[in-house]
């Protein structure tokens, strides 16, 4: 696992061609090679924003793997969210050894069998956002070495940000068509629920305590005639100690360091208290 923020660096140009005084003249009166350095720029700067959105497509689709498989079991015979979340992955063009990974990281085990382990980190990341780390590992000691490197490298410190997160239970059920979190207040309330809403995708969301996720999910996947998407702990941020980060380069610089820690296998997710989507 690489521990630091590789900073990109442009080709020089060769001394040599400096060195001709026609050279040097050509140079200068065609700014076609400006312009091909511009376009080279470009090119470079668009193919790390699609690495990042394959990275993002990746982590997502690992995810969904994960959570299909600890809901309903890893045989796809008897587990058509599975199937579905295979396809995409496929699709995709993700690797095996993601795709396998993520499968045994919903059985709670590693690759080779380890049962895993539990791992929360709390870290203020740069420009005083606070992150909550949430990791599953057979290689406790290794992991928290790793991360913690990453992070104080990367001008981060840890330290305890919990406090100022709330734990809670997501439930996310399958998409219905025209869905309105309203109608189902009363069956969300008498499963227990906290809270109900719904999503960019017009999923119906419902928040509970931690202890009483799945317990929660179920009874209203009852009451309500609709399965269960996706289900999970999560560290939501309190909303009157939120960060915003205004700098676009600060955000930048954020968002690269989240999705590095996010490209590391053990992290199931990273959650921020930053008022943009990182």
């Amino acid at each position: 696992m690489a521990l630091a923020l590789g900073k990109q660096w442009y080709p020089r140009r060769g001394s040599s061609l400096l060195a001709s005084p026609t050279l040097r003249r050509t140079f200068t009166s065609h700014p076609s090679r400006l312009s091909g350095h511009n376009r080279w720029s470009t090119i470079r700067h668009d193919k790390a924003k699609n690495d990042k959105a394959k990275s993002k497509e990746r982590q997502v689709i690992a995810k969904e793997i994960s959570s299909a498989t600890q809901l309903w079991g890893a045989d796809i015979k008897f587990n058509p969210r599975l199937t579905l979340a295979l396809s995409n992955a496929k699709r995709a063009g993700i690797p095996k050894v993601v795709i396998d990974g993520a499968i045994a990281r919903g059985q709670g085990v590693s690759v080779s069998g380890q049962a895993l382990e539990q791992v929360t980190i709390e870290a203020l990341l740069p420009h005083s956002v606070a992150a909550v780390i949430e990791c599953q590992t057979d290689q406790k000691a290794r992991l928290l070495q790793d991360l913690r490197y990453a992070i104080k490298d990367n001008g981060g410190t840890i330290t305890p940000t919990t406090y100022l997160f709330e734990k809670k239970g997501r439930i996310v059920f399958e998409k219905k068509e025209g869905v309105d979190p309203d109608e189902y207040l009363d069956q969300a309330i008498e499963a227990g629920a906290m809270d109900i809403a719904a999503d960019a995708d017009g999923r119906l969301v419902v928040f509970s305590e931690p202890t009483e996720t799945k317990k929660v999910g179920d009874s209203l996947s009852k009451l309500i005639g609709l399965p269960i998407e996706e289900l999970e702990i999560i560290w939501d941020p309190n909303k009157d100690t939120m960060v915003e980060v205004k700098d676009e380069a600060n955000v930048k610089e954020l968002e690269d360091l989240v999705g590095f820690l996010r490209e590391e296998s053990a992290v199931r997710d990273v959650y921020v208290n930053a008022t943009q989507q990182l």
